[in-house]
């Protein structure tokens, strides 16, 4: 069956069928190819929502104060709720086992000057433990720490790119910023994997921030991290008598939804997660109807050439040719076709999603690929499906009488 005289005819035959084999050809190439680019940009859809996602940390919730619903122990409803420096350390005490660590955060805006440049950046005043939350990156000098917190430093941590606005290539550490008027000494520069909005930031001790203010104890909101060895039901138990601790604490009723707000991160992580799963398999369905198309027009095509080759077929057969040489001979020529056009399609595919590469971010499509395998799988289902479609027409015309072969027109 791949004898070289087999090998030889095929050759002979594409070369005297060019626009035949090159539309066959282009058909499983350009199924392969739309394939491979369609599932990689699923991946790359799935990749930013990932990093988008997964910037904080996910053994995290999220306390924010609202406004009472329910009227309770003599409070009307419609009370507002403050949080304060004792929530903070009555969570501490009353939740040791389960804590790995807490951080207030009060978020301002501010006009920030060095020399004669300036700018307005949102300030977030926080606790050492923010660093963990928001997964930021020191890229020189440090983060807020505990002797900041007690002794009510001026010190700030500033973003990547408010040290490139208006440090203007010069080194940020070490230097004294204007905050609200108010100077501050920078002695960290950071960088977050969260993007830009993220790197324009200022972090100074929420101690600091509570003296600014007239010597206030409130806080915007509260982080409250987990230990992972806790595990989910722990967490989920955990979420529930936190909730049930605050209330109590600032007299809302059990039953109020909308005193106190709490946000578990790994919640909205899970289900941002499915919906970017989601939206990866609605892209790979796309790309495998792309192949059964690409199928489909290998099929027909193989079909019409079995029907051309119809009285060449009785010759042969005429001459002594086996219905077995017949369609060996067509299958080989289909599978090499496919399996060629099918591997032009593949590494071209491989090839664009590489050049690609991050020129999609603006369009949520971060860095696209496809796992190997994945596209492998697809090619040599196409080279089967290829050679099945070359094997049934085939089988076929190896049945016809050579007198009736030879009568075809």
């Amino acid at each position: 069956m791949f004898s070289r005289d087999s090998w030889q005819e095929i050759f002979e035959t594409i070369s005297k069928n060019k626009l035949r084999t090159f539309l066959s050809g282009f058909t499983v190439a350009l199924g392969i190819f739309i394939f491979v680019i369609l599932f990689g940009f699923g991946n790359g859809l799935k990749n930013s929502f990932q990093e988008f996602f997964m910037d904080d940390a996910t053994n995290i919730f999220r306390l924010f104060p609202g406004r009472t619903t329910v009227p309770h122990n003599g409070f009307k409803s419609g009370r507002t709720i403050e949080f304060d420096n004792d929530d903070l350390a009555a969570i501490k005490k009353s939740f040791a086992f389960q804590l790995q660590y807490i951080t207030p955060r009060i978020q301002r805006n501010y006009t920030v000057k060095y020399k004669n440049k300036s700018n307005n950046y949102g300030l977030r005043a926080v606790a050492p433990g923010h660093q963990q939350a928001e997964k930021t990156i020191m890229m020189k000098g440090r983060f807020i720490n505990s002797q900041d917190i007690s002794n009510k430093t001026k010190y700030a941590v500033i973003g990547r790119l408010v040290e490139k606005d208006i440090f203007k290539g010069e080194d940020a550490l070490g230097k004294f910023i204007d905050i609200g008027k108010r100077s501050f000494k920078v002695v960290g520069v950071f960088q977050d994997d969260g993007g830009d909005n993220e790197e324009r930031f200022v972090y100074v001790p929420y101690t600091t921030n509570q003296l600014i203010e007239k010597n206030t104890d409130k806080v915007d909101q509260i982080i409250v991290a987990f230990k992972p060895i806790i595990g989910y039901e722990g967490a989920i138990q955990f979420e529930e008598e936190l909730m049930e601790f605050m209330k109590k604490r600032h007299d809302i009723s059990s039953i109020d939804e909308g005193a106190i707000y709490l946000r578990n991160v790994a919640d909205d992580l899970e289900q941002n997660q499915q919906f970017g799963s989601l939206l990866q398999m609605v892209v790979t369905f796309v790309g495998i109807g792309t192949l059964i198309a690409g199928i489909i027009g290998i099929s027909n095509i193989m079909v019409y050439v079995v029907k051309e080759r119809t009285k060449e077929l009785g010759i042969r057969k005429a001459i002594g040719a086996t219905p077995r040489s017949v369609i060996a001979i067509i299958l080989q020529e289909s599978i090499f076709i496919t399996t060629a056009a099918g591997y032009i399609g593949l590494f071209g595919g491989i090839f664009l999603l590489n050049y690609i590469g991050d020129s999609l971010d603006n369009y949520f499509i971060k860095n696209p690929y496809i796992n190997m395998g994945t596209a492998l799988f697809a090619t040599i289902i196409l080279i089967i499906f290829g050679g099945i479609a070359g094997y049934v027409p085939a089988r076929k015309a190896a049945r016809i009488k050579p007198i009736v072969a030879l009568r075809d027109e």
